[in-house]
């Protein structure tokens, strides 16, 4: 099964390509303009095992909130494509990412309806020119165009950077199990609806 997904997201206030494979091995190319989401995006697709290439030109010269919330959109529209009908998948993916001081945990479902539930109390508002309140925004966008249920809670943590980098990379981790398919369920949408 190819689960690939191309998508190209055009606003007065933003332009994004996203091209991934789910089953990829954890290659990245990323260009949004914002030094440290890049290296947060590059923590999805290390540790999800996506092969993720992010184009993002947008309104900068404002402020990142529509590059990150827009990436976050679009990144969803295409993981979405990419699953298809979620035949096969594990459905539920979770993980607990430590990094030095900070511990984070993260949970989701391709239930097929959106919810985010976060509590990350960042210790400093910004990372390089990272807002981390965009951290939200992301999370926001992927949860409504994924289709997914997402839970994010920052358990330990001092220093804003590994908070926000344990909860990136504990994302990616739930994401690969999630995404994983089921070698006992193949072909089965994993909900007793029969549809997710």
């Amino acid at each position: 099964m190819n689960r690939t997904a191309d998508i190209q997201r055009d606003t007065k206030e933003t332009q994004i390509r996203v091209r991934l494979d789910l089953d990829g091995s954890g290659t990245a190319e990323l260009s949004t303009g914002i030094g440290f989401f890049d290296h947060m995006l590059d923590q999805i697709a290390r540790h999800g095992l996506i092969d993720l290439h992010i184009q993002a030109q947008g309104d900068l010269h404002i402020d990142g909130h529509h590059t990150v919330e827009d990436v976050g959109i679009t990144l969803g529209m295409a993981v979405a494509q990419a699953v298809g009908e979620k035949k096969g998948i594990t459905r539920y993916g979770h993980a607990y990412v430590p990094l030095d001081e900070a511990l984070s945990r993260v949970v989701v479902d391709f239930s097929g309806r959106p919810g985010l539930h976060m509590d990350v109390p960042f210790k400093a508002g910004m990372v390089g020119g990272f807002d981390t309140q965009l951290a939200y925004e992301f999370f926001q966008g992927f949860s409504n165009h994924a289709g997914v249920t997402l839970h994010i809670d920052n358990l330990k943590g001092e220093n804003a950077h590994h908070q926000c980098e344990t909860v990136f990379k504990a994302f990616a981790r739930a994401l690969r199990m999630a995404l994983t398919p089921d070698p006992r369920s193949a072909g089965v949408i994993p909900s007793t609806k029969g549809s997710l």
